[in-house]
């Protein structure tokens, strides 16, 4: 872990790229992790308006975030941030066209997006509230509705106990339902929004209901707002600090709004007029789920994804008030694999080789990789095997699916599909330009898959008979052109020899090298075997 005595000072600036708004968090973190907050921005700029039905982000959408995310690099720059961390949510991880966003974004704002799972998402955004609110033993709900997407989490001020993401957001519905309506919006319109949001957010409604929840507490511009104009209204003055929003009030607040033309709504006291249109559609979304799960009353908090972006960075970074015992990220790969009933003496001693020999390879210049993909590169070898818990034929491809679809906490989508290719490509013939989800990669990435699938299948092998009879290995240069793989063996190892000149052909390929392999003589093999 590190200490305050190796962590330097340095700014760093957190993006949120939402369905509805950009927002900009840039913080000092001082050597002691005490933080000073430098700026705070947001922007709306629809990054989400048009795409949902058709999966693609439209070109004026993508113009305006990029406009937006450009002068938000130049405050974060200008205030001395020497790192950007970007996250991208519902409306670039559902589009068809992410990628060209994504290097359009790259291109013209030096900023590398990373996109989020549904379920990542809610975890930050989980940190990021809870750090705000003093919850002592109580247990909260949150929620935290978006233009794309809502977010639930039940907690308390250290731990979640659920995490949930809702196909559900003030700019989805508003597509779906309101587009072009400038008049008010009828009962029999408005119940109808109210049916679709019951019927899909139906089974996380009963996963909610089986939690005691002591408080609930909601975050989001929607949120924000609707109090606004429902505080504003009946208790004539502005919002305060530790006003809640109670649900008779939101209810007679959504009538009031229904019953105006967009352009009225407009001017009511306490809206943002730029969010008239698209409140009544996340209005549906609280007042189904505060009447389903009894809910009188929401604190609102103005935290959200960009201050959990700051408290996960500072986890990772050894803050011991954030995180104890095993990182968030090696936990959850555990889970996935305990959960696979995996054989955990033999993924760990496959991760234990691979990094002997990702570290031995980059000595001797096989590769140029960092401590990013190693990192990747373990992760993948203690779930490598986890698709043999379906049928052993194949079992790389059912790890591959099961990797992709496990919402792993602390990953985004880039490192997940990463790690998800690795496994695949661990056995059986490289996916290259057969596989799309390869290709769609970018060449550096897809250098890295084969480069990290490579050590992968020499791991494998190196524990074939999954009997620990390679205790060690690592690559040592051997002449023009070849490369030596020396073996340590606890015991004999002539089965695992005999898979590492299975992949002669593969390292090759991936390596332009040929591959010797070398076993150290050991007096104790005879009398061990």
């Amino acid at each position: 872990m590190i200490t305050e005595t190796t962590i330097r000072p340095h700014t760093v600036a957190f993006m949120d790229f939402g369905t509805n708004s950009v927002r900009l968090l840039v913080v000092r973190i001082e050597p002691n992790l005490a933080c000073t907050v430098l700026h705070q921005l947001k922007e709306t700029v629809r990054l989400g308006d048009g795409e949902f039905a058709r999966h693609l982000l439209q070109p004026q959408a993508i113009e305006r975030t990029v406009a937006a995310a450009r002068r938000f690099a130049d405050v974060a720059r200008a205030a001395g941030a020497d790192e950007i961390v970007a996250v991208g949510t519902a409306a670039t991880r559902e589009a068809d066209n992410r990628q060209a966003f994504l290097r359009k974004l790259a291109a013209e704002a030096g900023i590398e997006l990373r996109i989020v799972s549904g379920k990542e998402e809610a975890r930050l955004i989980y940190l990021g509230v809870a750090s705000g609110v003093d919850l002592g033993t109580r247990q909260a709900f949150f929620i935290d509705i978006g233009g794309g997407s809502t977010e639930t989490a039940v907690g308390t001020q250290d731990e979640a106990a659920y995490l949930n993401s809702l196909k559900l957001g003030a700019i989805r519905l508003t597509n779906q339902f309101l587009r072009g309506v400038e008049g008010p919006v009828s009962p029999d319109l408005y119940e109808r929004i109210r049916t679709h949001v019951r019927n899909e957010a139906s089974r996380t409604l009963t996963d909610l209901r089986a939690f005691d929840i002591d408080l609930a507490v909601g975050s989001s511009g929607t949120i924000e707002n609707l109090a606004d104009v429902c505080i504003r209204a009946f208790k004539d003055r502005s919002r305060q600090p530790d006003d809640v929003l109670t649900y008779a009030d939101l209810r007679r607040g959504i009538r009031m709004l229904c019953s105006l033309p967009l352009e009225d709504r407009r001017s009511v006291p306490g809206i943002n007029p730029i969010r008239a249109d698209i409140i009544i559609g996340g209005a549906a979304i609280l007042d189904v789920l505060m009447e389903e799960l009894g809910l009188r009353e929401l604190r609102i908090s103005d935290r959200g994804l960009r201050d959990g972006l700051l408290r996960d960075y500072l986890a990772r970074h050894g803050h011991s008030d954030v995180v104890s015992g095993m990182p968030l990220r090696s936990l959850s790969v555990l889970q996935l694999a305990r959960a696979c009933r995996f054989n955990e003496q033999h993924a760990r001693q496959t991760a234990a080789l691979a990094l002997q020999l990702f570290d031995s390879a980059r000595k001797v210049g096989l590769h140029a990789l960092g401590e990013w993909e190693r990192e990747l590169l373990e992760h993948a070898a203690l779930l490598h095997h986890i698709g043999s818990f379906l049928t052993y034929t194949s079992y790389q491809k059912h790890s591959h699916y099961l990797i992709r679809n496990a919402d792993l906490l602390g990953f985004d989508e880039l490192e997940v599909t990463l790690m998800a290719l690795i496994v695949l490509n661990h056995r059986g013939s490289l996916q290259r330009r057969r596989n799309p989800e390869l290709v769609a990669l970018p060449v550096d990435s897809q250098k890295a898959v084969f480069v990290l699938s490579a050590l992968l299948r020499l791991a494998e092998n190196l524990d074939r008979g999954q009997a620990g009879n390679v205790s060690s290995a690592e690559f040592l240069t051997s002449g023009a052109g070849r490369i030596a793989l020396e073996l340590s063996p606890a015991r004999d190892c002539q089965v695992e020899v005999s898979g590492l000149e299975s992949q002669r052909d593969v390292f090759q390929r991936v390596f332009g090298r040929r591959l010797e392999i070398k076993v150290r003589h050991v007096e104790v093999i005879a009398r061990g075997a």
